[in-house]
C-alpha cells in the first residue's frame, strides 16, 4: 500500500458517478494499540475504519459519523466513527472468546448496523440496517439504496493490520446512466481484496478503469484521534447527579474515568463535582493520565 492513511476523490469525467479510494496503516495501528483484540475483531474493525473514512467523504458539516454493529453473539458491539477532520477511532465490546474465522455477520447474529450522523449544528439523524446474511460492505449498499436511494458500490478489505475501502455511486439529482452505473459497477467488483489493500491507487485507477475518463483528486489525510478530553469526561459525570458523586467520591477518594478508546484515564475530586455544579464551574483539561 503506496497510499496509506489517507482517502481520495474519484471523480469520472463524462459519467455522473463519483468515488473514494481510501487506506489505513498507521491508523489501524493507533487504533488497536492499547487494546488486546483477538486477530478476528482486528480485522472486522480495520474494515469500518475503511468505511467511515470513506463515508466522511461526504461529510459536509462540522459533526461526527459514527458506524455501529450490534449482535447477541459475544461480540456484543463495534464501532467505528469520523468527523469532518477525518479523525477515526474504534472500539469493541466482548464477552467471553469469539471464533477465529468467523465473518463479520458471523460475528453478530440476529445483528444489525446503525449508521449516526451528528452534527454539531442541527439535527441527529439515524439509519438501521439488519444484517441478514451480507457483510458489511453490502450492509452500507443497502444503506444508501434504501435511505437516499443512490445506487452504491462499496468493497472493504482488511488484514488486521491494514485497511482499505473503494466506493462508487451515482452522482444525486443527476442523469439516470443505468447502463454506465452498470458497466462501471461490474468494472468494480472485479477487484480482489488483496489488490485493495496492496495497489497504490493510480494502479488501482488504471487496472479498473483504463477505458474511461477519470481522475484523482488530491488526498485528505486519515488519522487515528482520540476526542476525549477532561473537561469532556468531568462533564460527562453531569448527568450522574451531584449527591451521587459526592458519595462516591466519599467512599473512593476520587472518580476515575478510563476512556476505552485510547486508554486515558481522567482523575476528579471533590473540588471538580463542586465546580462542574456551580454556575461559573469550570476545569481546566489537564491531569490525564496515560
Amino acid at each position: 500500500m503506496s497510499n496509506p492513511d489517507q482517502i481520495q476523490r474519484i471523480m469520472f469525467d463524462e459519467l455522473d458517478i463519483r468515488g473514494v479510494v481510501s487506506g489505513l496503516k498507521q491508523t489501524c495501528s493507533d487504533c488497536f494499540e492499547n487494546h488486546d483484540y483477538p486477530p478476528v475483531i482486528k480485522q472486522v474493525l480495520g474494515e469500518m475504519l475503511a468505511a467511515v473514512s470513506l463515508l466522511s467523504s461526504n461529510l459536509k458539516f462540522e459533526g461526527r459519523l459514527i458506524l455501529q454493529a450490534q449482535g447477541q453473539g459475544n461480540v456484543r458491539f463495534l464501532m467505528a466513527e469520523t468527523n469532518q477532520n477525518r479523525d477515526v477511532r474504534a472500539i469493541a465490546r466482548l464477552e467471553g472468546d469469539v471464533p477465529d474465522n468467523a465473518s463479520f455477520v458471523e460475528l453478530l447474529p440476529q445483528g444489525q448496523v446503525v449508521l449516526t450522523i451528528e452534527p454539531e449544528n442541527g439535527h441527529r439523524y439515524q439509519g438501521v440496517v439488519p444484517l441478514d446474511g451480507e457483510n458489511l460492505a453490502k450492509c452500507l449498499e443497502r444503506y444508501f439504496i434504501s435511505s437516499e436511494q443512490l445506487p452504491t458500490y462499496v468493497q472493504l478489505a482488511s488484514d488486521g493490520e491494514m485497511a482499505a475501502g473503494l466506493m462508487l455511486q451515482v452522482l444525486p439529482a443527476e442523469g439516470s446512466g443505468q447502463e454506465d452505473w452498470e458497466r462501471i459497477s461490474l468494472l468494480a467488483s472485479t477487484l480482489k481484496s488483496v489488490e485493495l489493500l496492496e495497489l497504490d491507487n493510480e494502479t488501482l485507477l488504471f487496472r479498473l478503469f483504463h477505458e474511461e475518463t477519470c481522475r484523482l483528486y488530491e488526498p485528505d489525510p486519515v488519522q487515528f484521534k482520540c476526542t476525549c478530553s477532561r473537561a469532556r469526561s468531568l462533564a460527562s459525570l453531569k448527568l450522574v447527579g451531584k449527591a451521587e458523586l459526592e458519595s462516591l467520591i466519599e467512599e473512593e477518594g476520587q472518580i476515575d474515568v478510563h476512556c476505552q478508546f485510547c486508554n486515558s484515564h481522567y482523575r476528579f475530586d471533590l473540588a471538580d463535582v463542586d465546580a462542574l455544579f456551580s454556575e461559573s464551574g469550570h476545569t481546566d483539561d489537564s491531569g490525564n493520565v496515560h
